[in-house]
């Protein structure tokens, strides 16, 4: 058993130093949501002294609302975001000597694209015209993750550590009471489902078949290390290797 251990970094408000050692893949925000050329140098260099995969984490411009509010873009709006945001922090990657992995969406775009086949398409071919080597990460099973192999890159199907599911596979909205899961122990019980079964349990009781290529922890959650080495901890005593998706191949 293994997966790749990634969390949403360079937002300002975590602390992303006790974070990175812990995971394999940071997917770090280039100036759309969160994030400026300071936080994406800053970060870029703690992935690369913990020889962590770095990877762009793209959003709506909106950072009064930290980009959780779908903004009224069309697909080729959303593919000129995307590929913007990519350019900053793979420009200041270069100038590290490093090269980004991947790219994930974040908060309501990455929503948006898990159920929009036509921001899904937009924006897996903003990627692949960037640079078809980037890995895209995406909502297990969604409209994005097909969109990714279906212009032929590679991509990661991604899981939640401490988030709930809706019966569809969707997650459960953040306005939901029951959309995080605080509980480190409930966490830690839908990471061992997903790795040892390939299924989560939806909210609403519902058994669903999930592939789990990556695993989610947010990083702007006030326990997030706390969090991130329990849940290390966890998958390592039952055996799993913890590599980043790229390592996996």
């Amino acid at each position: 058993m293994r997966i790749d251990f990634n969390c949403d970094l360079g937002e300002g408000c975590g602390d992303d130093a006790a974070i990175i050692p812990l995971i394999t893949s940071a997917s770090i925000a280039c100036g759309g949501h969160a994030g400026d050329e300071a936080t994406m140098r800053t970060t870029l260099r703690l992935c690369r002294g913990h020889g962590v995969a770095a990877g762009a984490h793209p959003g709506y411009a909106d950072r009064m609302n930290f980009g959780r509010n779908a903004l009224p873009l069309s697909p080729s709006q959303v593919g000129e975001l995307i590929t913007s945001q990519i350019a900053v922090l793979a420009g200041i990657a270069a100038f590290e000597g490093m090269r980004l992995a991947h790219v994930k969406p974040h908060g309501a775009l990455y929503n948006v694209a898990a159920r929009d086949s036509d921001v899904a398409t937009a924006i897996a071919e903003a990627v692949a015209r960037f640079d078809p080597r980037l890995v895209l990460f995406g909502l297990s099973g969604s409209q994005l993750t097909a969109a990714g192999e279906a212009v032929g890159l590679r991509v990661a199907h991604e899981v939640f550590a401490e988030r709930r599911y809706e019966a569809d596979g969707s997650l459960t909205p953040r306005s939901h009471a029951d959309a995080v899961i605080h509980n480190l122990d409930g966490a830690i019980a839908q990471v061992r489902r997903f790795v040892r079964n390939g299924s989560v349990i939806a909210r609403t009781g519902e058994q669903l078949p999930l592939r789990a290529d990556t695993l989610c922890l947010h990083g702007d959650r006030a326990d997030a290390a706390r969090f991130a080495r329990a849940i290390r901890d966890a998958l390592e005593a039952d055996g799993v290797r913890i590599q980043s998706f790229g390592a996996s191949e």
